[in-house]
Formats: structure tokens, sequence, C-alpha cells
């Protein structure tokens, strides 16, 4: 299944490692430390100009998504239960 993380972004849900709120970035040194090494990378994607709300984090990337993670968080656990009901209606 997709995640829409806003604007034009939509990932696969199983590349999604994690979704962080934003202030967890202010959290500790190595939540700082973590960020700026992915900006330093140019591996930070902000998904549209508004204030980011969360961190999606994936195995090459991190997205700062303007909808937040309480949101994303639903999001994903609506597919999976989307996912799993579609599979056992199609169970014999």
């Amino acid at each position: 299944m997709f995640i829409h993380l806003g604007g034009d972004i939509v990932l696969k849900a199983e590349r999604i490692i994690t979704i962080l709120d934003h202030q967890s970035e202010e959290a500790s040194a190595e939540n700082r430390a973590f960020m700026k090494r992915s900006r330093d990378a140019k591996q930070t994607v902000e998904v549209t100009g508004d204030p980011a709300k969360s961190i999606v984090v994936t195995d090459d990337c991190i997205y700062l998504s303007p909808i937040s993670s309480h949101t994303l968080k639903r999001r994903a656990e609506n597919k999976t239960i989307a996912n799993t009901e579609e599979e056992e209606s199609t169970r014999p």
C-alpha cells in the first residue's frame, strides 16, 4: 500500500522505517546529529514549503512532511488493516 506524505510525495508503506514527530529532532543530541548528517548528505526532502510536522525515515532518504506524525501513523495503520482484510477475504 501507499502513504501520501503531502504535496506530490507518495511512498510504499514498506519503505518507511519510522515516522517521528518533527519536535523530536530537538529532543536529543543524537537526533540533531542524525538530521544534520542527512541534510549534509543531501538526503533530506522537504515535501512542501510548509513547516514540517513529521519526519519520515526510509532506508535512503528522510522526508519532512507537513502532515502530523499521528495522521501519517493512522494512514499507515488503516492501510495495514485494509490489506489484512483483503487477504482474509480472498482465502478459500
